[in-house]
């Protein structure tokens, strides 16, 4: 039987080894975050109301702050809350060419209205298709 090795985080040793090149490429230091537990609400019964599994996390060169009580365990929790800081320090530093924005610009263009000629041409071929189906429906005795 095959069995991961867990790092400190609680994921794969491969997902702690990507946070950390991540953190190291942007310039974020452990010696830089300061780390504190909260308290979690919400599901996770015994478990959430007993442990301080949220986690706050601040850059104290940049003074970000991100909080995440995502998961049950405060490990998992952790490494959340690195991935997110990195996230929102790459947006900081990249700034439109991020890939939240970059995200968010494609939903805008997704939700972004058709031009006339667009929406056209468009319901012309969707005409063509019901004709097309149209064409294909069996006769039925009687009705020629």
């Amino acid at each position: 039987m095959y069995i991961k090795r867990m790092g400190i985080f609680g994921v794969s040793a491969e997902k702690e080894r990507e946070l950390r090149e991540k953190m190291a490429a942007l310039g974020i230091r452990e010696e830089d975050l300061e780390e504190s537990f909260i308290r979690s609400g919400g599901h996770g019964g015994q478990n959430v109301n007993k442990v301080a599994t949220c986690v706050q996390l601040r850059h104290l060169p940049t003074g970000l702050e991100v909080k995440c009580q995502r998961e049950r365990t405060q490990a998992l929790n952790r490494y959340f809350a690195r991935k997110i800081l990195a996230a929102k320090i790459e947006a900081l530093m990249k700034g439109e060419e991020s890939e939240e924005r970059k995200r968010i610009e494609k939903i805008r263009r997704q939700k972004r209205k058709r031009s006339k000629r667009a929406k056209e041409k468009m319901l012309a071929e969707k005409k063509a298709v019901g004709e097309k189906k149209k064409m294909r429906e069996a006769v039925r005795p009687g009705e020629e």
